[in-house]
């Protein structure tokens, strides 16, 4: 049987599994108040990135030379998409990422994994083997 593709989530004693092959996360720079995006495929026991965009610029946000603007956003790919895990740094005082399955309407990490229990690590979940 093929295994589904599931996205786990870690953090303190929280262990969270989402199966999906596919994710957006979003997230606001806490200074500029500017969002990001980033589209990402489970690949295997990898995380690649397919997309990433930004809706402007400052505080060391710049999007790369190559990045291009449509609609008033910047998108690009970056010259290694391809990454074993994604530690976010969380706090109370900003606003929480938001995590995005399956074309759904995205859900505040916390939906799934609380602020308070810190760096939170977003991987591909190893299949079960029989």
């Amino acid at each position: 049987m093929l295994a589904l593709a599931a996205l786990c989530l870690t953090a303190g004693g929280w262990h969270v599994e989402i199966p999906t092959p596919r994710f957006t996360l979003r997230w606001q720079h806490s200074i500029e108040k500017i969002e990001w995006d980033e589209d990402w495929t489970i690949a295997g026991g990898w995380l690649h990135l397919s997309e990433a965009r930004v809706r402007g610029s400052g505080a060391g946000m710049e999007p790369p030379p190559d990045a291009r603007r449509t609609g008033g956003v910047w998108r690009y790919r970056t010259k290694d998409p391809w990454r074993r895990e994604i530690v976010l740094a969380r706090s109370v005082f900003v606003r929480d990422y938001e995590l995005c399955i399956h074309a759904a309407a995205c859900m505040p990490l916390s939906h799934w994994v609380p602020v308070a229990a810190g760096p939170t690590t977003l991987a591909a979940c190893a299949p079960d083997v029989p």
